[in-house]
């Protein structure tokens, strides 16, 4: 599935999904959210792919919301500019929603720059692995906004309260290398071989059962906000779906079956012993 602003790869039931507009640094115009948003669907709907791996073409993994879109909203009529804005918010949401709650393992590969929107779209990924040339900015400040991407709650959850309001208030770079350190990133790799150490990484994650994988993520994403009994609650239903998968049925069937097997070798072996 491959648009003009998005190149969605499937090989062996991982998605590389690349943000295609490399002259842009892959910044986020309204057109390319579009076509984000449909890929994402498309990812999440198709019971081939297992798991979704978000990275750039060229030098860049994302640099943000397009400048452009930006000064369009300010030479809108006055009266109108509030209620375009929050139009437009309402689609980043979905888009960042639809990446957080993508019921399959998702991570972000950050090959270059991550600002603003950019580095708010890998933290809605479940992992990070960040190539020597990636780099990570909260810069809304320098635009006199705040990040509307989901930085606010993603971030403080990596890299603890008073380390988000400090990157977020000054919008300072933070290389590859310390963003390992402080949680933003999980691991790191040579840019000539960040894609494929995603790519293997994103086979090892989804190699499980995708009923359990789906099920565990939804709710593992709200563990902060939810009680233990809800967490137990929220278990206990997921488990009993968890019960009636195939996953689960043919797992245990050959696991019996394997049990079985070595049972009946022992019996024999005992019996030319006698």
């Amino acid at each position: 599935m491959t648009s003009p602003l998005i190149d969605l790869q499937v090989h062996s039931g991982i998605a590389t999904l690349y943000f295609n507009r490399p002259d842009k640094r892959n910044a986020m115009s309204d057109d390319m959210r579009s076509e984000f948003i449909m890929a994402l669907e498309h990812v999440a709907s198709d019971k081939a792919i297992r798991a979704l791996v978000l990275t750039g073409n060229g030098k860049g993994f994302c640099a943000g919301g397009d400048v452009t879109g930006m000064e369009r909203r300010m030479q809108a009529p006055t009266g109108e500019i509030a209620f375009n804005g929050w139009h437009r918010q309402q689609r980043v949401h979905h888009t960042q929603s639809l990446l957080h709650t993508m019921p399959k393992p998702t991570i972000a590969a950050v090959n270059g720059a991550a600002s603003g929107l950019g580095a708010d779209t890998a933290l809605a990924c479940d992992f990070i692995i960040a190539s020597d040339t990636a780099s990570f900015t909260w810069s809304y400040i320098h635009r006199g906004i705040i990040p509307d991407g989901g930085g606010m709650y993603f971030l403080p959850r990596r890299v603890g309260l008073s380390k988000a309001k400090e990157l977020i208030f000054s919008g300072r770079k933070v290389e590859a290398e310390e963003a390992v350190k402080l949680g933003i990133a999980d691991r790191q790799a040579s840019a000539e071989t960040l894609v494929a150490e995603a790519q293997a990484w994103a086979t090892e994650l989804s190699r499980g059962s995708a009923t359990a994988l789906a099920l565990g993520k939804t709710i593992l994403n709200q563990t902060f906000e939810m009680s233990a009994q809800q967490v137990f609650a929220q278990g206990s239903q997921a488990q009993g779906i968890c019960y009636t998968s195939t996953e689960h049925r043919d797992s245990v069937m050959a696991f019996l079956s394997k049990t079985a097997a070595k049972k009946a070798d022992k019996r024999a072996q005992g019996t030319s012993n006698e």
